[in-house]
């Protein structure tokens, strides 16, 4: 299970299972526990659909999480627990909320072309600047996370070092990279100890749980005082003249709310670091992704860029002042563009693994029978209280009954062609599982798409990216650090790291 864990190319060892063994096979983990592995669309289905709350964040990822990020939504260890927390959320993701969003997304994506231009004019080449792309993201999602979801200005662009990215930098990668086989055990061991006394991991003087506490101390500092102030302006502002960033309206609609059910203020606080982590690396590691594919394969990178063009005309015909930019509906009617996000969606799911425990006995379904190692065909599976599964999400998402027989490879066009066929609705956003799936399922993924959309289609419109040269010797690998990450084999001391060959156009 260790090495499972922590794979050199996060999901190889998936592929390869599930080829030997279908889409539900069982594996050994530490001190003698059964892990039921599931990718079959109607258990998953049934797993995150028809069984409401039966299935729990197992105790492993819940400590880690709190030791983190606080009581947050990602941390609420209970169906009430998380209902309370999303009720109070769901106001602050609502769509005419997302859109009003997408100005902001646009100017910090200006931004940060502004910034990569200046960059590619030192020591640029016939083939491009090279350049860590993943860095520059990882800068501007902190920002748009900073003043869409807290009114603050985290600086990230301008190289001023706030205490919050300064916490975030690189923090996975000390946390989670070649953890010791006794540390896997110790986490084994979680699941008989009641959480009141988990809760005290993160004293423990080991680098894993050091990191995370110190990130946690700094962001709750911060939070605190934004806390404070949405709070402040919610009760001296008319709500209509209120503030729009997520923070305040999640505290006015919590205001709102029967005393019962409110969130206290230490989650209101565990809140914000939920939103930088979830809002920030996920959306930073995705963008990176999408960035290697289009220096992959130059031939679509150049057909999606003239979408955008045709676009762009079509917007200067419609506005003459030329001051617009692209709306919602400019975004979501470009194939070429929504094709792409999916495919890198399907292909490099950021979060490729999700573990769940069950809550009662249940019999989980199969779409395709299962042949055991007594001989036996089976379509499903009784399990007891208590059992451990682990989501593949990776696997599901290469399934070629789903996705076409080419699953295993990168095709945006399968979106187009008709290729895809959903027999089972199970993901969120085009069937698909990497934002998981059912009422844990991601809240603020509309968000996500949003941004990332403005955000690559500014890159592409300024900027060709292509692979760095062969004497560089780069060779990328997805790691898994809580997010799956590029790093260059070799070379993990140099943390996350996506280098790119970048000319301006």
């Amino acid at each position: 299970m260790r090495d499972f864990f922590y794979q050199t190319n996060a999901g190889d060892m998936d592929f390869k299972f599930t080829k030997e063994y279908g889409l539900v096979w069982t594996m050994k983990a530490p001190l003698g526990q059964d892990i039921l592995t599931v990718a079959d669309p109607k258990a998953l289905q049934h797993i995150f659909h028809k069984s409401g709350y039966g299935y729990e964040v197992n105790a492993e990822k819940l400590v880690t999480r709190l030791m983190l990020l606080g009581p947050s939504i990602l941390s609420a260890s209970s169906g009430p627990g998380h209902s309370r927390h999303r009720k109070v959320m769901t106001p602050a993701f609502s769509a005419p909320q997302l859109r009003s969003f997408l100005p902001l997304f646009h100017r910090h994506a200006a931004k940060m072309c502004r910034v990569l231009k200046e960059e590619t004019l030192q020591g640029s080449t016939a083939s491009g600047h090279l350049i860590a792309v993943n860095k520059l993201l990882s800068r501007t999602t902190l920002d748009v996370i900073g003043e869409s979801a807290f009114h603050c200005d985290l600086g990230a662009l301008d190289n001023s070092k706030s205490e919050v990215s300064q916490a975030y930098d690189n923090m996975f990668v000390k946390a989670r990279i070649n953890p010791s086989i006794m540390d896997s055990i110790f986490r084994a061991t979680w699941k008989f100890i009641p959480l009141r006394l988990l809760e005290h991991v993160k004293y423990l003087p080991m680098r894993q749980y050091s990191e995370f506490h110190n990130t946690r101390k700094v962001v709750d500092k911060v939070a605190g005082a934004l806390v404070d102030q949405a709070i402040h302006d919610a009760r001296s502002v008319e709500i209509e003249k209120g503030k729009k960033d997520v923070m305040s309206v999640l505290v006015r609609a919590n205001m709102s709310e029967n005393p019962s059910l409110q969130l206290s203020k230490e989650e209101m606080m565990a809140q914000i670091g939920a939103l930088i982590l979830a809002g920030h690396e996920t959306a930073s590691n995705t963008l990176t992704w999408m960035l290697w594919e289009l220096a992959k394969n130059p031939h679509f990178q150049d057909s999606l860029r003239a979408e955008i063009r045709d676009k762009r005309e079509e917007l200067s015909v419609r506005d003459t002042s030329g001051g617009a930019d692209f709306s919602i509906d400019d975004l979501e009617t470009m194939p070429l563009l929504k094709a792409f996000l999916k495919e890198v969606l399907r292909f490099h799911p950021i979060v490729y693994h999700l573990v769940r425990v069950a809550t009662k006995d249940d019999v989980i379904p199969f779409s395709k029978p299962v042949t055991t190692t007594h001989g036996d065909v089976i379509d499903e599976i009784a399990i007891g209280k208590g059992q451990t599964l682990l989501i593949s999400v990776c696997t599901y998402n290469r399934i070629k009954k789903i996705w076409g027989e080419d699953a295993d490879e990168f095709n945006p066009m399968r979106f187009i062609d008709g290729t895809v066929k959903h027999e089972f609705r199970v993901g969120m956003y085009s069937n698909l599982m990497t934002f998981g799936a059912g009422l844990r399922g991601c809240i603020g993924w509309r968000f996500a798409l949003i941004e990332m959309q403005a955000i690559i289609v500014a890159l592409i419109e300024n900027f060709e990216f292509s692979i760095p040269p062969k004497e560089h010797n780069v060779e990328i690998v997805r790691k898994s650090l809580g997010v799956m990450s590029p790093m260059i084999k070799g070379r993990y001391n140099e943390g996350v790291l996506m280098p790119l060959a970048v000319k301006a156009l």
